[in-house]
């Protein structure tokens, strides 16, 4: 099947280039390429490393209370 695709400028050049060094056409090459690609199995994608969240030292700490959650509940429904 014949197709059109669009290469930047500068990686046709190095198709033309590497299909010139090993002396085959470009057809041949970048057919082998794309067979090569498609027959590769991609490495999964690891997720990136969480950063901690900012914090703000003021030099000493401030006094907090533990609410349970029916006293979090109201403090919520006190907003409303």
């Amino acid at each position: 099947m014949r197709t059109t695709i669009e290469l930047p400028d500068l990686l046709y050049r190095q198709v033309k280039a590497k299909a010139a060094l090993e002396g085959v056409p470009m057809k041949t090459l970048v057919q082998r390429l794309v067979e090569h690609g498609l027959a590769t199995t991609p490495e999964p994608q690891q997720a990136a490393p969480r950063s901690a969240p900012p914090t703000l030292s003021i030099g000493q700490r401030l006094p907090a209370k533990l609410l349970s959650n029916a006293a979090l509940f109201e403090l919520a429904e006190d907003d409303e």
